[in-house]
Formats: structure tokens, sequence, C-alpha cells
């Protein structure tokens, strides 16, 4: 018997205090305070990610309109950008939904002009798929940015956008 893969999510802008994506984001903060200490959480509340540097994104089942996961692309410096709230549900999890998020964010980088994407992930084994996602995406370890301070529970990776220009 032949099975058809799933149709990629459809990815569009969403308001984070929606009910489906506020009980996601609640969960995905959640998940990151039973994973990390208090002061290696990094990800962003609902108001946070309505803040006018940030594009949030969700992804979402074309049928039904179920939601499959969020992201968001921050502006931290002219030209640097930062991908933020990455999460997919656990229903949604090994179908794609954060690969083609992260093409979504990255393109949306380039649309831009930013010559730098970059983000922090955990460092342990909880966060394992993401870095390995963030790898074969071209992403690669660097110093903290930004505001962030060294530490051994984040991993930094960063993605040159300039030099496929």
């Amino acid at each position: 018997m032949t099975t058809t893969p799933a149709a990629p999510p459809a990815i569009a802008p969403d308001d984070p205090r929606a009910a489906d994506v506020h009980a996601l984001l609640t969960r995905h903060l959640e998940l990151m305070h039973a994973q990390s200490d208090p002061e290696d959480v990094h990800a962003l509340d609902v108001d946070a990610l309505t803040a006018p540097h940030i594009t949030f994104v969700s992804a979402r089942d074309g049928s039904d309109g179920t939601l499959l996961g969020v992201g968001a692309l921050a502006e931290i410096a002219p030209g640097h950008g930062q991908i933020k709230s990455m999460h997919t549900a656990e229903a949604a999890r090994r179908r794609g939904v954060a690969g083609s998020m992260l093409a979504h964010l990255v393109g949306l980088a380039v649309d831009r002009g930013h010559a730098r994407l970059s983000l922090e992930t955990g460092s342990d084994e909880h966060f394992a798929a993401a870095r390995a996602l963030y790898a074969r995406a071209g992403f690669v370890a660097c110093p903290p940015f930004a505001d962030y301070e060294p530490s051994d529970a984040s991993t930094f990776m960063t993605l040159d956008l300039a030099a496929g220009r």
C-alpha cells in the first residue's frame, strides 16, 4: 500500500495571544523551565512575542487548520536576526514541521536583508534534536551574541546569510 506524504504545513503570521497558540507557547515555556535552570531559560513569553521587532508565525495543517508549531524571527541589530520560540506540538513531531518552520524563518531573514541569523538553544540531551536540525540547515557554533552571557547550559549558533549573495 502506498501512502501519500503529508503536505507541508501552511506557515503564516499569527497572533501569539490566540487561544491555541497561547496554549502551545505555555507548554513550550513549561518544558523549558522543566529542562533548564531558571537563569538559563531564554524562551519568550506571549507578551514578549508581540513586540514590534519580532515576527511571529505559526505552522498549521492545511486541511483543517490544526496548530502544528510556532516560531519567531527577532531583529536584534541591523542585519542580524535571531530565531526565537521555535516549538513543534508533540502530536506533530517527526513530520517535518520544524524543518519547514526553520526554512521559513531563514527565508524571512534573507528577504529582510539580514547578513546573519543566530540562535540560542540548550546544550544538554533534551536539545540534541534541535541542535541537529540547526546544523543540518548550516548553522555553526558561535560565541554568545547580543545580551547573552556564556553558559554551559547554552549552545549558540549562527548562519552566515551574506555568504550566498
